[in-house]
């Protein structure tokens, strides 16, 4: 494992992958710590503000080109942010199991699965894990 490669990267990617490392860490302490605690609460809009940081700064990212410069991962960025705010909505109107469904599914798609993706041979991150 070596961290050269993503230092070596372009700021906008650079920001892309702490804040999602970041998130992913901080997702998982929200996951297992208590619920409705004012800890709790606080990190939730710290994640929050990382995944809106993640889902902007994959925009300016375009190493996969489909559509022009967009590719399939880009719909995960403009429905994370939708998501987020449905799952703010449900939490404040105090509906526990649409917020927690919401936040899993979004820990599970928008960091999980798609950071599955960037382990794909050739993508920055296996070359950051695994080596060139």
């Amino acid at each position: 494992m070596s961290l050269a490669p993503l230092l070596a990267a372009a700021p906008e990617i650079q920001v892309h992958a702490f804040a999602a490392l970041a998130a992913f860490l901080l997702g998982a302490v929200q996951l297992a710590a208590p619920k409705g605690t004012l800890p709790h609460r606080t990190l939730g809009w710290v994640w929050i503000v990382l995944m809106l940081v993640i889902s902007a700064s994959s925009f300016l990212i375009h190493g996969i080109r489909l559509w022009g410069p967009w590719s399939p991962i880009h719909l995960i960025s403009v429905f994370t942010p939708i998501m987020l705010v449905l799952a703010v909505v449900a939490a404040r109107a105090q509906r526990v199991r649409t917020h927690r469904i919401t936040m899993m599914s979004i820990y599970a798609g928008a960091l999980l699965l798609a950071g599955l993706f960037t382990l794909v041979p050739g993508r920055l991150m296996h070359d950051v894990l695994f080596g060139s």
